[in-house]
């Protein structure tokens, strides 16, 4: 059995999360979910950043200990992570123990080294990203990342040799072209940072207590993005007693991360593991926003939005389903992509309702009308009917291998015409003309059941996109585990089941009718 190893980024903690907060985690689920119904062993893993100045801050602010304001966040955290069924295998928080004590192992591995040294830093620090810049890298004086002011910074403070793995992290762009995609995003760290030179990385702070210590120096605290970037080994077991995840999973088959994070992935966290003489995660792959007007949906904004941004709210409203077919199956992964209420609203009508919902109640609908809910497996079969299979078959591997090449919106949209096709099938052999004349029984029959296997044919491939409302029809027709074999097509075990009337999977939103209510929902 195949390992298969994918991770999020660790979120900075907040209990305001956004559809932008949720972008990379949904996706990273339905990939992680499309390979374990491949039959692979997935390990998912996801989890929060909670070292720093900003938490430092935030607690202080609140008159509480940064654990304790920390606590009562992850939880929220973790059960807007159920509502969108979202299935990871770890989670994992930087103030876990055993986190703590392998940055500290790893942190000493790399001074022993000689990677780590001791210097003294002056320059800017930009405190929201936790990020060190030059002068020559800020715009219009602020930072480039986030565009907020920075603050002077001058401290003694540990510092690791990024300089010297400049030729080997050069080598790497150059011999392997798809460690970073899109092809976009290298350019960009070639560009803007292999160009100019790469300078050693500030890693430690000696003003910012918050954080886990240097062993060897207690009144320094190790940088929040080594203490971070460690996370995706640490909660393998690297460096503890069982490493047995480790061995199994690493290196990662794909960092999936936002570009505004790009550098620390692609260019000091290879050089880290290169410093450690570890093997490199085999792709990193950097998405792009989910946008509002002209900039990245993101917390600072939600005042002025006047948008209902709020999953909570969406997913209580419209179920966990509607917002996973948005992120998914709307914002072409790795682009930037809008979001409005409107657009929301309009996917869910023409993609679950008039497609996912809609074949399901009329297929349905036509068994128990043509076949007194009885599906029986066909023996009247057709040249139409193999072509048919034919045409679901191709695009079934069209969909498999648009996801094992990290085109998760394309095999979603693979899957939905595999729907467009049955719905095709059933038009064009018309079974309520045919119903007309009792000999036809026969042929009826055959179409309803190759119409069902091409339904579920789509259900279980959208099930890693949309698994709350095709677990519901899986279920009906006794499909308890999912497997997607592309071997297989139209081997679903269905004969002889009865079918009764069942509620709509999405029924249809009148449009205007739910703008003017999350408008309400927005300005209240």
């Amino acid at each position: 059995m195949k390992n298969y190893y994918i991770t999020t980024p660790i979120y900075y903690p907040s209990n305001k999360l956004t559809l932008g907060n949720c972008y990379t985690t949904v996706l990273c689920d339905a990939i992680a979910r499309f390979h374990r119904n491949l039959g692979e062993n997935v390990f998912f893993l996801t989890g929060t950043d909670e070292h720093g100045q900003k938490i430092a801050k935030i607690a202080s602010e609140k008159g509480i200990k940064e654990i304790d304001y920390l606590n009562e966040i992850i939880e929220d955290t973790k059960e807007l992570w159920k509502e969108l069924n979202i299935s990871y295998d770890k989670f994992i928080r930087t103030t876990d123990k055993y986190h703590e004590q392998t940055v500290s192992k790893i942190f000493d591995k790399l001074y022993q080294k000689g990677d780590i040294y001791k210097s003294t830093y002056k320059g800017k620090y930009c405190v929201p990203c936790e990020s060190f810049w030059s002068d020559d890298q800020l715009i219009d004086g602020k930072c480039p990342d986030c565009g907020r002011e920075v603050v002077e910074a001058n401290e003694e403070s540990y510092f690791f040799r990024l300089s010297k793995y400049e030729p080997a992290l050069r080598k790497l762009y150059s011999d392997n072209p798809n460690f970073l995609v899109p092809v976009s995003r290298a350019n960009e760290m070639i560009n803007n940072f292999f160009n100019q030179g790469l300078k050693d990385l500030c890693v430690s702070r000696k003003t910012v207590k918050w954080g886990i210590p240097v062993s060897f120096d207690k009144e320094q605290t190790i940088y929040v993005w080594i203490d971070a970037l460690s996370n995706y080994i640490s909660a393998l077991g690297y460096l503890s007693d069982d490493e047995t995840l480790f061995k199994n999973f690493w290196p990662a088959d794909v960092h999936v991360v936002g570009k505004e994070i790009i550098r620390f992935h692609a260019i000091i966290w290879p050089a880290i593991l290169m410093a450690l003489d570890l093997p490199l995660p085999k792709q990193i792959f950097g998405h792009g926003w989910l946008t509002f007007g002209n900039g990245k949906l993101s917390k600072s904004k939600e005042v002025e939005k006047k948008e209902v941004i709020d999953p909570r709210i969406l997913n209580a409203r419209y179920s966990s389903d509607s917002v996973r077919n948005f992120l998914i199956g709307e914002i072409s992964f790795g682009q930037d992509g809008p979001y409005t209420q409107e657009g929301f609203l309009n996917s869910y009508n023409g993609i679950l309702a008039n497609k996912v919902g809609n074949i399901f109640s009329r297929l349905t609908g036509m068994v128990i009308k043509y076949n007194a809910g009885i599906i029986e497996k066909g023996n009247n079969e057709q040249e139409i009917d193999f072509n048919f299979k034919n045409k679901i078959k191709e695009l079934k591997s069209e969909c498999i291998s648009n996801m094992l090449e990290l085109k998760p919106t394309l095999a979603y949209k693979s899957a939905l015409k595999i729907i467009d096709e049955c719905n095709s099938y059933i038009d064009n052999n018309k079974p309520w003309e045919l119903a007309k004349d009792e000999n036809n029984a026969s042929r009826i029959n055959s179409i309803l059941y190759f119409s069902v296997q091409a339904m579920l044919e789509a259900y279980t491939l959208l099930n890693a996109f949309l698994p709350e409302s095709t677990k519901k029809v899986l279920t009906i027709f006794g499909i308890d585990k999912v497997q997607i074999n592309e071997q297989s097509i139209f081997d679903f075990e269905i004969d002889k089941i009865k079918l009764e009337k069942n509620e709509p999977l999405f029924a249809r939103l009148d449009i205007a009718k739910e703008m003017a209510e999350l408008n309400t929902i927005a300005n209240s």
